[in-house]
């Protein structure tokens, strides 16, 4: 049964809160004794991630703030110094665990967003207001990303392109003209 965006806007998108904040990479190896460390970095780019001023680990359900005091790119790795993190023995106990930044220290260019306010999205028709279903992933593996969007009949991909989406709203859905047959 397809519902209205109106409808699932009303029992599902009200209300949702945006996270404040976001994964952002991996804490892959350490990187000499003075407790450096390399990181995967999961932003546009490893130059964006290099410019953040502090990063955060989870740690027993809190975010503690861990100032970068140095990081540059190396072979689309980042190798850091994180404040307080000063011997090898420190930063192998951080090896494994994902980083996060704070929303407000990235700066989206106007028309883009975070993948993690457009993740939970409902996708809906740009004219008729069908609701197709829930945008559940965004896969990025080259020239466009691909929404992976759960329906009733099963998941369903398309890729993120004009072509198709025509407006995003991350306070209340993705609007697209799907081609004939995509959604049945």
């Amino acid at each position: 049964m397809w519902y209205t965006y109106k409808e699932y806007f009303e029992t599902e998108v009200q209300g949702k809160m945006k996270n404040p904040y976001l994964e952002c990479g991996k804490i892959v190896n350490t990187h000499g004794v003075k407790g450096e460390v390399k990181i995967e970095p999961w932003c546009d780019s490893p130059g964006v991630f290099a410019r953040l001023p502090k990063v955060f680990l989870k740690e027993n359900g809190e975010f503690v703030a861990y100032k970068l005091v140095r990081a540059s790119v190396f072979k689309q790795l980042i190798v850091a110094g994180l404040e307080g993190i000063d011997d090898m023995d420190k930063a192998m106990l951080l090896k494994g665990r994902t980083l996060y930044a704070a929303r407000e220290d990235f700066h989206l260019k106007k028309g883009a967003y975070f993948i993690a306010d457009l993740e939970g999205l409902p996708v809906i028709d740009d004219e008729s207001g069908v609701l197709y279903g829930t945008l559940r992933e965004v896969i990025n593996r080259g020239a466009s990303d691909i929404y992976v969007i759960d329906t009733e009949n099963g998941e369903r991909m398309m890729p993120a392109v004009e072509e198709f989406v025509k407006r995003v709203d991350p306070d209340a859905g993705i609007y697209i003209r799907p081609i004939e047959g995509m959604f049945d």
